[in-house]
């Protein structure tokens, strides 16, 4: 029950940082109104380098944040975690 509760708490702790990075926030905002191809994500984030956003979403791909999918050769990305949404939403109508 105890270890159980630590990988949770580690778990929790791992979105925690990966939500910590302006790019991997940016990306986030990107992928609210749906999936996006990665394609699209750099566009709209076009003042990173494409390496810095692929760097970003393997991170927030690790933490379970996002999830992919392959289709052709494009990649697209979208929100696993509909309280991410509602998290993000929630800290940007209070700040």
């Amino acid at each position: 029950m105890e270890n159980d509760r630590i990988r949770k708490i580690n778990k929790e702790a791992k979105i925690f940082k990966a939500l910590s990075n302006p790019v991997r926030l940016e990306v986030l905002y990107c992928l609210l109104d749906g999936e996006l191809c990665v394609c699209e994500i750099i566009q709209k984030l076009e003042k990173y380098e494409q390496a810095h956003i692929s760097k970003s979403l393997i991170k927030l791909k690790e933490a379970g944040i996002v999830k992919d999918r392959k289709e052709g050769l494009n990649v697209y990305y979208s929100l696993s975690m509909e309280c991410i949404k509602n998290f993000i939403l929630c800290l940007d109508s209070n700040l």
